[in-house]
C-alpha cells in the first residue's frame, strides 16, 4: 500500500517551515517583558529561554531549528497574531511619543493656541497648569538657559496623554 500523496510540494514545506523558524527567531528577540505577555506552551517557552543565554553562533542556530520544530507542531497563528499586537503596540507609542514631543515644541516656541487642541483631546489636562509650565519652558527657550521647564512640561503632556480616553 502506498502513502497518501500530498498536494504539497516539497519547496513549499521548506517555506512554511523557514516562516515559522523565523516567528522563533521573533520570539528570541523579543524584550524579556514582551516575551512573559505572551502565552505559549511550556516546552517552546523553555525553549526560547534556553536560547537566549547560548552563546555559541552553532548552538543557537540549532536551538533556534529546534523551536521551529516545537512551533510546526502547535498552532502558530495564536503566537503570530500576539507578535503582530506587540508591533502594533510599538508603532502606537512612536507615534505617541512624537505627537507629544510636537506639542511641546509648538508650546515652547509660542503656539499658545495649541493649549485648546491639547485640552479638547486630553480632558484631564488642566488649562493653569499647562499654562504655566508652557510660560516657564517659553522663558527657559529664550533664555537658552538649560531644559528643566521643557522636561516638565513634556512629562505632564505624557502624564495627561496617558489619562486620556481612547
Amino acid at each position: 500500500m502506498q502513502p497518501p500523496v500530498s498536494n504539497v510540494s516539497r519547496t513549499q514545506k521548506k517555506k512554511e517551515a523557514l516562516a515559522l523558524q523565523k516567528l522563533g527567531q521573533q520570539l528570541v528577540a523579543l524584550s524579556p517583558e514582551q516575551f512573559a505577555k505572551i502565552t505559549l506552551p511550556d516546552e517552546l517557552r523553555e525553549a526560547v529561554t534556553e536560547v537566549r543565554a547560548m552563546t555559541s553562533h552553532g548552538a543557537r542556530r540549532r536551538q533556534i531549528k529546534y523551536i521551529g520544530a516545537i512551533v510546526r507542531e502547535i498552532d502558530s497563528q495564536p503566537i503570530q497574531e500576539a507578535l503582530d499586537n506587540i508591533r502594533h503596540g510599538d508603532y502606537q507609542m512612536a507615534a505617541a511619543f512624537k505627537q507629544i514631543e510636537q506639542w511641546r515644541d509648538d508650546l515652547r516656541g509660542g503656539n499658545t493656541a495649541r493649549i485648546e487642541e491639547i485640552l479638547n483631546t486630553c480632558p484631564t489636562a488642566q488649562r493653569q497648569r499647562l499654562a504655566q509650565l508652557t510660560r516657564n519652558a517659553q522663558a527657559e527657550y529664550r533664555k537658552h538657559s538649560g531644559v528643566k521647564a521643557s522636561r516638565t512640561l513634556f512629562r505632564y503632556l505624557k502624564q495627561i496623554f496617558a489619562e486620556k480616553p481612547e
